[in-house]
């Protein structure tokens, strides 16, 4: 009798005991590894150099110097991805990465010496601690991939495609597959998931021009869930979508699939820089906010805020709330979209709708952490169900936080056809950066003031 694979883990099915709590939070033991490891580097570079007579300072204050420079290279490893869940085939380089985030690390802390006059280190320490911190932090990482294989065993792959392929790949990862195991070999995708499980299967190398739309959502989010690694080969015609992220699987070209492009640790970093925005504009916001607010009671009357049930991240449900720009029977015959010269609106108050200058309330919400100032405009439940029977794909730009303005709004306008500002959300979603964001932000100040030229 055939075991069923163990559910995912999810909000309705969390882990049990402390540690999985915890790994599921974030938690790496690397996390532990890594303080020790940059704190004991500190202490021996500066017994190297000065012996145990530290020169200007007492010990106690290289002791607290120690522990924040520590604290800012943790901080940076994670918001760079260092201790990211990774696909064990094909894994990337560590080196790299870890040389460009230490370096940024080493910045930091000479910067906040610069400003506060209180080095965390002698001057030169930064620079042994650039150096031998990003070899350090390599090392740890290889040695942790290695236990991981002690752990876990061999991968052991399902290979799909047709026989030649199949064949091809099975004679690769037999050369030089150091010690990946074929588990099977299937033609197609169809009962894909009932093969991984019968196989044993730890990832799954997609060989031919398999349909994405034939494993996405599924099976491919039950993969993801249960850690089971996707791949699929890297075809000639591939290359005219301007891949730039590949991995080498014993000499073949893959590129890691996953249902989520956004990862905890990115996720975590967005929600800091919305934060950081948010203190850094609140006198202004709090005018503005305060005037337009005076502005909707004069020209509307009462019920200044409008409220409305909107889809969030993950499909979750929140109550966006907004400056009320229709007439409270706007919506007597059901939910609708908006389009161009909308006669619900009050007069006088599609300007809010054309500068945007209605949404600021949402400000609110991405202070509860149920939006983001940038991100995909969150849709009504009436609307994204359609939708995402309409348009596959579409549930894909719930992975992140919904937004005030966004790549659609900054491109495209409240009448443009969903499919189009579907098209600007997933490349959002997909791209995201600070840059990306603070670009967005630009471009919709100069947008707002364009339509309020007008």
């Amino acid at each position: 009798m055939q075991t069923q694979p163990p559910p995912p883990l999810t909000e309705d099915n969390p882990p049990m005991g402390v540690m999985p709590r915890m790994r599921s939070k974030g938690f790496r033991f690397l996390h532990v590894i890594d303080a020790v490891s940059l704190y004991a580097l500190m202490v021996a570079i500066t017994v190297v150099r000065f012996g145990f007579d530290w020169p200007t300072f007492p010990v106690s204050h290289y002791i607290v110097g120690f522990s924040f420079a520590t604290a800012v290279h943790l901080t940076v490893f994670y918001f760079g991805g260092l201790y990211r869940y990774e696909q064990r085939l094909g894994a990337p380089a560590v080196l790299p990465s870890a040389t460009v985030l230490a370096g940024i690390a080493v910045l930091i802390s000479a910067a906040i010496a610069l400003v506060t006059g209180r080095y965390l280190m002698p001057r030169l320490n930064l620079v042994a601690l650039f150096v031998l911190g990003s070899l350090t932090v390599t090392a740890m990482r290889l040695v942790s991939r290695r236990l991981r294989y002690r752990r876990f065993g061999s991968p052991r792959v399902l290979l799909v495609g047709n026989h030649d392929d199949a064949s091809l790949a099975a004679e690769h990862l037999a050369e030089s597959g150091r010690g990946i195991e074929v588990a099977g070999r299937v033609d197609d995708v169809d009962h894909l998931a009932a093969m991984v499980h019968d196989t044993d299967s730890s990832d799954v190398l997609l060989l031919g021009d398999t349909p994405l739309d034939s494993i996405y959502p599924h099976p491919l989010e039950e993969f993801e869930d249960l850690k089971i690694g996707v791949y699929r080969r890297i075809t000639p015609s591939d290359t005219l979508l301007g891949l730039q992220r590949s991995r080498q699987i014993a000499g073949m070209p893959f590129v890691a699939l996953r249902t989520h492009v956004v990862p905890p640790h990115r996720l975590r970093l967005k929600r800091s820089f919305d934060l950081v925005v948010l203190l850094a504009l609140s006198p202004f916001i709090v005018l503005t906010l305060a005037f337009v607010a005076l502005y909707v009671r004069v020209m509307a009357g009462k019920g200044v805020i409008y409220r409305q049930v909107r889809v969030g991240r993950h499909g979750r449900l929140f109550t966006l709330v907004k400056f009320r720009s229709m007439h409270h029977d706007a919506e007597q015959a059901g939910a609708q979209l908006a389009s161009e010269g909308d006669p619900r609106v009050v007069r006088g108050l599609g300007i809010l709708r054309q500068s945007r200058l209605d949404e600021l309330p949402q400000l609110w919400n991405v202070l509860k952490g149920e939006m983001s100032i940038v991100g995909p405009r969150p849709e009504r439940p009436e609307f994204v169900a359609q939708f995402e029977e309409l348009l596959p794909g579409y549930s894909r730009r719930h992975d992140i936080p919904p937004g005030i303005t966004g790549l659609a709004q900054t491109r495209a306008h409240y009448q443009t056809d969903p499919r189009y500002k579907l098209g600007h959300d997933l490349q959002y979603v997909v791209n995201w950066s600070p840059m990306l964001d603070l670009t967005i932000m630009a471009e919709t100040v100069v947008i707002m003031l364009r339509r309020n030229a007008r």
